[in-house]
C-alpha cells in the first residue's frame, strides 16, 4: 500500500488538486469527512462525545451540535484533548479500513490522504510521501477575501492560525504550485499523480519508495 499525505494552507488550492487526483484514479480519503462520519448519529463516537460532554452538545434530533461542542473545547485545552482522544482513534481506524478497501482490486493504486492540518497535528511519519499544495500567502489572502467573502482581518486570522508556509514546505517531498490558472494547477496535479503512481509501482515491486529525490 502506498499512501501520500496531501496538505496545503487554506485557499491554497488543495481541493482542486485532490479532485484532479481522484479523476486520475487515486483513492482520495478526506480526513475532515472521516471526522464527521465517526460522530454521526448512532455511532460509538457520538455516544462517547455525549457521555463526556453531556446532552447539551446534541441537537433535538440527536445530531452533534458542532457549535455547542466548539464553544466548550476551544475554551478548554483539557476538554479539547478529551475530544481528540475520542475522535482521533476512530478516524485512524476508519481511514485504515478505507485504505485497505481502496487497494482490494489494485495493489498499486495511489492512496491520497487529504489532511488540511497535517503539519500542525498529524505529522509526516505515517506516509510514504508528503505532497504540499503551495500558493503564496498574498494570493491565498486575496482568494479568501475575493472568493470566499471574508473580511481582510478574518482572512489574516485564518492564515495566522495555520503553520507558516516555510514550515509546511519543510515537510514536503513533493510540491504542487497552485498559484497560477486552474489549467496550470490541473497540469501540476497530473504530474504529481504520475509521480505517485510510479512510486507506488516501485513499492509494490519491492523497490524502495523513499528515494523521492527532492521536490518537483
Amino acid at each position: 500500500m502506498f499512501v501520500c499525505g496531501l496538505t496545503g494552507g487554506i485557499a491554497a488550492g488543495k481541493s482542486t488538486v485532490a479532485g484532479r487526483l481522484a479523476e486520475r484514479g487515486a483513492a482520495v480519503i478526506d480526513a475532515d469527512r472521516l471526522a464527521r462520519e465517526v460522530v454521526e448519529p448512532g455511532t460509538p463516537g457520538l455516544r462517547a462525545v455525549a457521555e463526556r460532554f453531556g446532552r447539551s452538545v446534541l441537537t433535538a434530533a440527536g445530531d452533534l451540535d458542532r457549535a455547542a461542542l466548539g464553544g466548550i473545547v476551544f475554551a478548554d485545552a483539557s476538554a479539547r484533548a478529551d475530544l481528540e482522544a475520542i475522535i482521533h482513534p476512530a478516524v485512524r481506524a476508519l481511514s485504515t479500513r478505507r485504505m485497505n478497501e481502496a487497494v482490494t482490486d489494485d495493489p498499486e493504486r495511489v492512496i491520497v490522504y487529504d489532511v488540511p492540518l497535517l503539519v500542525e497535528s498529524r505529522g509526516a511519519g505515517d506516509f510514504d510521501v508528503v505532497a504540499v499544495v503551495d500558493t503564496p500567502r498574498e494570493t491565498r489572502l486575496r482568494r479568501l477575501v475575493e472568493l470566499r467573502g471574508m473580511s481582510e482581518a478574518e482572512a489574516v486570522r485564518r492564515l495566522d492560525a495555520q503553520a507558516p508556509d516555510d514550515v509546511r514546505l519543510a515537510a514536503a517531498d513533493l510540491v504542487v504550485d497552485a498559484s497560477g490558472t486552474l489549467d496550470d494547477t490541473r497540469r501540476g496535479s497530473d504530474e504529481l499523480y504520475d509521480r505517485l503512481r510510479s512510486l507506488s509501482a516501485r513499492k509494490a515491486s519491492g523497490s524502495s519508495a523513499s528515494t523521492v529525490g527532492g521536490r518537483s
